[in-house]
C-alpha cells in the first residue's frame, strides 16, 4: 500500500513539475530552490543550536516549529524546480547542482522520499518534545541531506 502510494504521490509531483516548470523561468527556478534550501538550512541550525550545541536553551515549540517547517519544504514539490535548463548557471543564478542528478530521476526521488520519511520522524519526535529523540531523528534528516549532496552537489 505504501509503495503505491508513493508511486501516485511521484506522479503527481512529476506533473505538478512539468506545470511548474512551464510557468517560472530557469532563472528563477535556481533562485527559488536555494531560496528554499537556505530556508530549510536555516530551521536545521535553530535545531541544531538547541538539541546538539546545546548553544541556546531547548524550547519545544521552536523545535517543533522548525522540524514542521522542514517537513513543509520535504513535502513542498520543489523537485519541480529542477527543471531543464537549470543543471548550469543561468543568468546571475549560480548552481551547485552536478549535470548527473538530471540523469537519475529514479535515485533522487529514493533520496528525496528517505528526506521527507527522516523530516516527519523528526516531527513526531519533536512532538513528543524528548530531546534525545529529537537529536537522533535531527541525525538522520542530516544524513538523507548529505547523502544527496555527496552525489549530486558540487563542491
Amino acid at each position: 500500500m505504501k509503495i503505491a502510494i508513493a508511486g501516485a504521490l511521484c506522479a503527481a509531483l512529476l506533473a505538478a513539475s512539468v506545470t511548474a516548470q512551464a510557468e517560472v523561468s530557469p532563472e528563477d527556478q535556481i533562485k527559488l530552490r536555494k531560496a528554499g534550501y537556505s530556508f530549510m538550512g536555516w530551521n536545521m541550525g535553530k535545531i541544531k543550536e538547541q538539541v546538539i550545541d546545546e548553544t541556546v536553551s531547548y524550547n519545544p515549540d521552536q523545535v517543533l516549529a522548525a522540524a514542521n517547517a522542514i517537513s513543509a519544504i520535504s513535502k513542498s514539490g520543489m523537485g519541480a524546480l529542477f527543471g531543464p535548463g537549470t543543471e548550469t548557471n543561468v543568468g546571475d543564478q549560480v548552481t551547485r547542482v552536478k549535470p548527473e542528478m538530471f540523469e537519475n530521476t529514479p535515485d533522487v526521488i529514493t533520496l528525496s522520499g528517505d528526506l521527507t520519511r527522516a523530516a516527519e520522524n523528526l516531527v513526531a519526535a519533536a512532538d513528543e518534545g524528548d530531546q534525545s529523540k529529537v537529536r537522533t531523528a535531527f541525525g538522520e534528516v542530516g544524513q538523507t541531506c548529505k547523502a544527496c549532496h555527496d552525489k549530486y552537489r558540487q563542491k
